[in-house]
């Protein structure tokens, strides 16, 4: 291999904790993670040399930073996030307009705002190698889901995920949590006949019966099949009334309508 060509960022999804997903970018030997919730799965990454540069934090939430300081500690990584939260060892605070430039990778990620998660929930998009986009999105955008609202509001969820399903269709969906498969079952409670749905349902199966992960997704396949991307068609707002037993007369109604069916399904 001609040493002067860079060699293809690897992206890697980590199990950890339950069934959290650490991300992993690595490139001319050197990483990045993105939402460590502990340290073990990501050190055992580590042995083979790679120097970890960064660490980049989506949300608050313990499972996403729990990994932070002993990451931090053993490895020097500068820790990147959200400006509005409350970031453990937080070196560089980042809100949207801020670029995140990944020492000896040579990738730069446009930070997003995406409140409704948390308050100030950012998210992290850019080029992953040419023509290779990807989005690492935290707890908003999940495949075939949405994160709970546990501090924002349904007008500032739907704001956030409009602004995601505004990335290009083949940007990847780097989503932090193994949801898929129970999102898949609640989205075909809302949209029974959609195809390209329950194509995805047998894909999603045949892969956790392998015990492989069902993501990265892409914000393409998202608008084909996760209703919290799909709330102006008609059909899934009758769909929504008709569950909610109301008329549902605005975006974020017909949004808030979803979530609540979504948190009661089981």
């Amino acid at each position: 291999m001609n040493p002067s060509v860079p060699t293809q960022a690897v992206l890697t999804p980590i199990p950890a904790l339950s069934d959290n997903y650490i991300w992993m970018v690595q490139k001319n030997g050197h990483a990045f993670v993105v939402d460590p919730g502990e340290p073990g799965p990501v050190e055992a990454r580590l042995r083979g040399g790679t120097v970890l540069e960064a660490i980049l934090i989506t949300h608050h939430h313990g499972d996403h930073v729990g990994g932070v300081r002993a990451l931090q500690q053993r490895t020097g990584a500068r820790v990147y996030g959200p400006r509005h939260e409350n970031i453990p060892a937080c070196d560089v605070p980042l809100s949207e307009g801020d670029d995140v430039d990944l020492p000896g990778t040579g990738l730069r990620f446009q930070v997003l705002d995406i409140p409704g998660h948390t308050a100030g929930h950012i998210a992290y998009a850019g080029p992953m190698d040419p023509g290779r986009l990807a989005v690492f999105c935290g707890d908003t955008l999940f495949a075939a889901g949405c994160g709970r609202l546990f501090e924002g509001t349904p007008a500032q969820m739907l704001d956030s995920l409009g602004k995601l399903a505004r990335l290009p269709p083949d940007t990847l969906v780097c989503c932090a949590h193994e949801y898929t498969a129970s999102n898949i079952r609640w989205a075909l409670e809302v949209e029974p006949d959609n195809a390209a749905l329950r194509e995805r349902a047998r894909e999603v199966a045949r892969l956790r019966t392998r015990d492989l992960p069902t993501v990265p997704s892409s914000i393409g396949l998202e608008l084909e099949t996760n209703p919290f991307l799909r709330t102006g068609r008609a059909d899934i707002r009758a769909a929504v009334a008709r569950h909610a037993r109301t008329a549902l007369d605005t975006p974020e109604a017909v949004f808030a309508g979803l979530r609540q069916w979504k948190n009661d399904f089981r």
